[in-house]
Order: C-alpha cells, then sequence, then structure tokens
C-alpha cells in the first residue's frame, strides 16, 4: 500500500490553515469565555488530579449555587465538554462561552483541561479525561449534578477523546465506578483513525505518534461500546478526510451505537462549535436530548 502524500495531509487536516480567519474565531471564545465566568455562578480550577493541567471548571445548573443545590431538589444532567487543539494547544478557559446555554436549560456544565503534547502522549491525555470523568461521577453531586446523567461533548481531539470516553472500561479503572459512568457523548469533528496523524508534517514532531499509540488510541479500531450512544457530526465545509472519519465511526460501531452521523451545511471546523451555542441549531437540539432536555428526532 502506497503511503499517503504529506503535502496532501497536511491539506486534509491543517485546519487553521484551511480556515484562514480562524484566529477571529479563538478571540471571540476567549473573550465570550472571560465574561461568563465573570457573570455565571462557577468554581474554577478545581484539582482533579495532581499532574500538570489537571483542573476543571464547574458551572451549575440555572439556580444551583456554585457549592450545589437545595436541600432535596433533584441533581441536573451533566455535560462534560473536552476541548479541541489537537491534543497540543489551546485551554479550558477558552470554552467557558458553551455553558451558558447548557446551564439556563438546567444542566450542569463540566469543563476540564488535559496536559498537552509533545509534554505527553495521546494515551496520556487520554488516562487524564478518564481520571477527570471518575472525578466527575464521584463529586458532582455537590455542585448540584447527577453522576447518574453524564453526557460528554467534544470538539476536534475532543471529539476524539468523548468517544474513547465512551468506550472506556471503567471497571477496571476504578471498582466503584459503573460500567456506563458517560451515559452519551457528542463528538463534533472528531477524529476516529489516528494512523494519518503520524504522517501529516504540521503534526508528527508535536504528536510523536508511535504506531501502537495510534492504533491503541483510535476510537474506530476498539469495540464498539456495550451501551450508550455516540452522536458524530461535522461542519459540511470540512475537508474531505474531516468528512471521512466523520462517517468511519459509524461505520466501524454501527447504528446502534451511532444513530447520529451528520455535516452541516455552511459550517467550518470552527463555525461548527459555534452551532452548539445556537439554541436554534440542530446541533444544540441534538446534545440537549442527549442530556435529556428535550426530544430530537433522529
Amino acid at each position: 500500500m502506497t503511503s499517503p502524500d504529506p503535502a496532501w495531509l497536511d491539506r486534509m487536516y491543517n485546519n487553521r490553515a484551511l480556515v484562514p480567519d480562524h484566529a477571529a474565531y479563538f478571540a471571540r471564545w476567549a473573550e465570550a469565555s472571560q465574561s461568563v465566568r465573570k457573570r455565571l455562578p462557577c468554581q474554577i480550577d478545581v484539582p482533579y488530579g495532581n499532574r500538570a493541567g489537571e483542573m476543571l471548571d464547574v458551572f451549575p445548573a440555572g439556580g444551583f449555587g456554585a457549592q450545589g443545590g437545595k436541600p432535596g431538589q433533584a441533581g441536573a444532567p451533566v455535560l462534560v465538554f473536552i476541548h479541541g487543539g489537537y491534543w497540543r494547544a489551546l485551554d479550558k478557559s477558552e470554552h467557558s462561552f458553551v455553558a451558558p446555554e447548557f446551564t439556563q436549560a438546567g444542566a450542569c456544565i463540566v469543563v476540564p483541561n488535559y496536559a498537552l503534547c509533545p509534554a505527553v502522549t495521546i494515551p496520556d491525555i487520554t488516562m487524564q479525561m478518564v481520571k477527570a470523568l471518575a472525578w466527575t461521577w464521584r463529586h458532582i453531586a455537590r455542585y448540584g449534578g447527577d453522576p447518574n446523567r453524564i453526557t460528554v461533548v467534544g470538539h476536534s481531539a475532543g471529539g476524539h477523546l468523548a468517544a474513547m470516553l465512551l468506550a472506556c472500561n471503567w471497571k477496571a479503572y476504578g471498582s466503584d465506578l459503573p460500567a456506563d459512568l458517560v451515559k452519551n457523548a457528542l463528538s463534533i469533528s472528531g477524529l476516529y483513525e489516528l494512523e494519518p496523524l503520524r504522517h501529516a508534517p504540521f503534526l508528527k514532531d508535536s504528536l510523536k505518534l508511535t504506531p501502537q499509540d495510534a492504533a491503541k488510541a483510535s476510537p474506530a479500531l476498539l469495540p464498539a461500546p456495550a451501551c450508550g450512544t455516540l452522536y458524530s457530526v461535522a461542519g459540511a465545509d470540512e475537508s474531505a478526510e474531516f468528512l471521512r472519519q466523520n462517517l468511519l465511526i459509524q461505520q466501524a460501531w454501527g447504528s446502534r451505537v451511532v444513530p447520529v452521523c451528520e455535516s452541516h451545511l455552511r459550517r467550518n471546523h470552527f463555525s461548527v462549535l459555534d452551532a452548539l451555542t445556537e439554541h436554534t441549531h440542530r446541533l444544540h437540539l441534538l446534545a440537549l436530548g442527549l442530556l435529556g432536555l428535550s426530544t430530537v428526532h433522529e
């Protein structure tokens, strides 16, 4: 089999080159996120572990205080949002903007950070997210969240991590954890087969993916989760490879586990994340449906 052309891989996977105004998205997200942290009840930089980057932010559901709900009040569904950046860039502080539309709808939001490549590997980051989700299950009730109603949403590299968390063997990680700790996942422009990234010149030096790590961290190569649902979406204006990756997970895991696999019109790799926060957009409604806050017809 002929190896993929490196220049073609860069064209397919370098989203910043594909979207020339990408910096405007990052600046707007950061500014909006700073505003959100000033006006919403929240707990910032809560440690979920002891390693570098192992902190998260919690935004309780609307009507809940920063340290939890009223006595006797039922816990809110929990949305854990994992940011993208090719596992090597960006930060949770730039993604608080996802919280308001969901806290107003009645969800508790958790936004974790993780260490970045090349200081760590993608399997290392995956295990950090496993640790963050275990922390969430064990502690979210004190913030008004229901540990039995956890949905993970991720963008780009975060979409990859969301799929990995749905496939996680939670009992092997912690005997106190339920097998179905993650009830649902929504992957936005996710990556499910990592082998091509080993050969993309703009990525390979920072990711330092070995063939073994690429294989064990590729959701499409893992057995389909025994329980839980994954929705996989992308922007219709994304590259052919991102659209292929979007379809790949449904082909690998089947339509029982992945009943929704869509590309959204007039959305690129960055504007598709904006759709998550637009209360009339189907992507936002899909997320609400996974949280049990509305019904969306598939």
